[in-house]
């Protein structure tokens, strides 16, 4: 992965993240981060 690929792809997470706090109030962030969560504790129960 190039530089200019990696600002790319970061520039079009911080704008998405940027569009669902204003939009939206975080509540996807929140959702992801919550899932993030299960899906931890889910690989933490299979090691």
């Amino acid at each position: 992965m190039t530089n200019t690929v990696a600002a790319w792809m970061a520039g079009l997470i911080l704008l998405g993240c940027g569009a669902d706090m204003v939009l939206n109030d975080g509540q996807v962030l929140f959702f992801l981060a919550l899932k993030l969560v299960d899906l931890m504790e889910w690989m933490a129960f299979w090691r």
